[in-house]
């Protein structure tokens, strides 16, 4: 845990004790310089860490964070709710804004598919478990976020990606490649313009005129198959 505020952290030291869970505070920390070392010091698996903190501010500890091997999943925990996109960005596990409610923690911590520094260690396909949990937008200095599993497709359109989840749509400024790239097993390329979740993927349409349609699960739409993808499509649909 990392937090400047001694009372922030031992509100979150209880909350945590209270958790039904095999979770261990292994050290604790004032100031975004001592994170590292204390990291790899206790071979920390998640980090709680505070925006705001003398030294270096949390958003670039995470950042450092990132850069050791294997990396430590990052929740960030903040009173300061304008900070979530930039957090995002650089791809933290979740953003929890003080004072945080103890159903809000252990939703972050349950959604985490967390592994221990030795299994990482030991597989180093399991980096993959640090991907986010959430895709962000910014709209008029707030921020709306949609958690993965929740996204039905991704969509490009120009510079923007268009986001279909569970309750609507939401735009976000990232490219196509970089999502297919970060959510490998999530997400299908069906398309040059368009991935879909691969849970929500159940069939193919037959066009009039030889095309296809991709058919999704709680989605009332139909997207275009390219050619060059419809091999790729049939092939996961058989062996589904």
């Amino acid at each position: 845990m990392v937090d400047d505020e001694a009372p922030a952290r031992e509100r979150l030291r209880r909350l945590i004790e209270d958790l039904d869970g095999d979770y261990e505070v292994v050290g604790e920390a004032t100031r975004g310089d001592e994170v590292a070392r204390l990291c790899i010091e206790q071979s920390a698996d998640l980090v709680l860490l505070d925006v705001k903190m003398p030294g270096i501010d949390g958003l670039d500890v995470a950042e450092i964070l990132a850069g050791l091997e294997p990396p430590p999943a990052v929740i960030l925990v903040t009173a300061y709710p304008e900070y979530a996109l930039a957090a995002f960005e650089r791809k933290v596990a979740d953003y929890l804004v003080k004072p945080v409610r103890f159903e809000r923690l252990r939703e972050a911590l349950e959604r985490l598919p967390i592994t221990t520094r030795a299994q990482r260690s030991a597989e180093p396909e399991a980096a993959d478990a640090h991907r986010r949990a959430h895709l962000s937008a910014h709209y008029r200095g707030g921020v709306q976020t949609v958690p993965v599993e929740q996204v039905l497709y991704l969509l490009a359109e120009q510079k923007y990606v268009t986001v279909r989840h569970a309750d609507g749509r939401m735009l976000i400024d990232e490219s196509l490649k970089a999502l297919e790239q970060e959510f490998p097993d999530r997400f299908m390329r069906i398309h040059r313009n368009a991935l879909v979740a691969s849970r929500c993927l159940v069939g193919l349409e037959k066009c009039a005129d030889g095309t296809s349609l991709a058919v999704l699960a709680g989605c009332d739409e139909r997207l275009p198959v390219s050619r060059r993808h419809l091999p790729d499509v049939r092939r996961f649909l058989r062996n589904g």
